[in-house]
Parts: structure tokens; sequence; C-alpha cells
């Protein structure tokens, strides 16, 4: 069986980037191993400590920086994290100052919404309904 233990969103800044995601977000960090320059450097979702980690990697390849760049001048979300409560994360969100391109809204079988990262993407939130 082939499963994913590690998915990675590109970031500009990985200490601003791991306030966002433990202390924003409320992902919790799981690995921090020095590598140089970078580091690895991942979270994991409190409810799932040993599921996929998040790999925020160092934007450090400039073809990478230029797509990175391409997709949010589109609009169009790095990826995207399953939630329970799509309002009630929106709204906790917005109390944290956290800034959205989309406010909630149906888009079929779920709801969406779509927020600015601080770090170079945009990330989809979604609920099924």
């Amino acid at each position: 069986m082939i499963k994913i233990s590690v998915t990675s969103i590109p970031v500009e800044d990985q200490e601003k980037a791991l306030d966002f995601y433990t202390r924003v977000l409320g992902f919790i960090k799981k690995h921090e191993i020095p590598l140089g320059e970078h580091k690895w450097l991942t979270v994991v979702s409190p409810q799932e400590q040993s599921g996929v980690e998040l790999l925020l990697e160092p934007m450090a390849f400039e073809p990478a920086r230029l797509y990175q760049q391409s997709l949010k001048e589109a609009g169009i979300p790095w990826t995207s994290f399953a939630v329970d409560d799509l309002e009630g994360q929106y709204q906790r969100l917005c109390d944290l100052g956290v800034e959205f391109s989309i406010a909630p809204r149906e888009a079929g079988s779920v709801k969406i919404a779509v927020l600015d990262n601080t770090c170079g993407n945009y990330i989809q939130l979604m609920q099924e309904l």
C-alpha cells in the first residue's frame, strides 16, 4: 500500500510560517531538523499527530517562486485543508486578523473559504456538506 506521509508548501520565511501554522491555524510542530541555511520543518494536525506531515519548505528555487507567485496572483490556493465547521473557523481566524480572499460560500457539495497564509500562498478551507 502507498500512502502520503509528507506533503509540502513553499514558504518565504520558515519561522513566520511556523508561527502562522501553529499559533493561528492550530497545527503542532512535528520535526525541526537544521539543514544548513534552512531546516526540515514539519507540522501536523493535533488530532492526527501520526498522520500526514506538512513540510514548511523554504522558497529557495526561483522557478518554484515564480509558480507560487503566479498561483497567488491568479487567486488559486496552493492546497486545501478540511474543517468540520467552516463558519466557526472563519470567524475565529478573522478575529485573529487573518485575511480571506474568499469568504465562506457553497461550491457544489462543499463549502469553501480561501485565506492568505502570510507566507506567499492562498489556502482553501473546505467543509463537506
